[in-house]
């Protein structure tokens, strides 16, 4: 019968006087019609760079929260700012990737319970089929277990939980470590929408993280395209005009043009132009109030989902 409840609740079947489901947006207190966007800053604690342009987009731009990888060499940094201003919402950007050449990475759990993740080099694997190929879902869930555990060891209030690069998201097992972990630690997820799910071959995948009592957006807007720096700003005025009602989560990778970040990737340029467009260019700001677009964190869906699994437990 719990599980039952829980499964009534996450999936929002508490009906209003007209009898239909409430949806995400309606149980965090907003209206069947409103959009609510959550703009998040994947790969916090990548570099110095990573953090000086996320910080400051969360402080004086547009992003409502960030993610963080722990097994990155700045972590300490981000650390420090996480408890300094607790109010910001910080998810963990659970890693087991290392994709650039020279600036690499590997796990936060001990080695000889995650050998398949290594590469020749003891570092995590450069790309995500290498990591499918080599490692196990039972060894991602270990090192993200790990990960989450030493963000919350440090002090870091954990308000949400996604995948870098996708790894814990893509396959059938993957997706299902990914939600021992939500659910270990009663944490929202990055998900992609119904649509985008069932095109993956995988239609019943968010029922049952909903089952499970976890939340998660309605949709997840992944595939944008740019051509060029130069066409991010417009890419992002065109999406974000046609956003659905709902909760919807966009990222970008905030950066600026350093000569730390120009040595660590080249796509120092796209970075750069996304943290300029959603920290200090006034059109995209105008646009969502324009639209009545209301932006919102994961702090909020994070104490719904343990509010509404607590009502389940008694």
């Amino acid at each position: 019968m719990r599980a039952l409840l829980l499964c009534l609740i996450a999936c929002g079947v508490f009906c209003g006087s007209a009898g239909r489901a409430q949806s995400l947006a309606e149980r965090l207190g907003y209206g069947p019609g409103d959009r609510l966007l959550i703009i998040n800053g994947d790969d916090t604690g990548m570099c110095h760079t990573a953090n000086l342009a996320t910080t400051e987009a969360m402080e004086k731009g547009l992003l409502t929260g960030a993610t963080i990888m722990v097994p990155c060499p700045w972590f300490p940094e981000i650390v420090d700012y996480a408890k300094a201003h607790p109010e910001k919402d910080f998810g963990i950007h659970v890693v087991q990737t290392s994709e650039w050449i020279r600036y690499r990475w590997g796990p936060v759990a001990p080695r000889d319970q995650v050998p398949g993740l290594l590469d020749p080099d003891g570092y995590f694997w450069h790309e995500t089929p290498q990591v499918y190929a080599k490692g196990t879902p039972a060894e991602a869930l270990i090192e993200a277990r790990a990960q989450v555990r030493k963000a919350l060891a440090a002090g870091i209030d954990v308000t949400h939980l996604d995948s870098h690069m996708g790894v814990m998201q893509y396959l059938p097992a993957y997706l299902e470590a990914y939600l021992q972990l939500a659910v270990e630690f009663d944490l929202p997820v990055r998900m992609a929408s119904q649509a985008d799910m069932a095109a993956g071959g995988q239609p019943g995948m968010r029922a049952r993280f909903a089952a499970k009592g976890i939340l998660f957006p309605d949709d997840f807007i992944y595939d944008v395209k740019y051509e060029g720096p130069e066409g991010v700003k417009a890419q992002w005025l065109k999406r974000l005009s046609e956003l659905k009602p709902g909760v919807t989560e966009i990222f970008i990778h905030a950066g600026k043009p350093t000569e730390e970040l120009k040595a660590i990737t080249g796509s120092w340029a796209v970075r750069s132009a996304e943290f300029e467009t959603f920290t200090t260019d006034p059109e995209i700001r105008a646009l969502l109030e324009r639209q009545g677009i209301r932006r919102i964190g994961y702090r909020a869906i994070r104490d719904l989902q343990r509010k509404l699994r607590s009502a389940g437990g008694k």
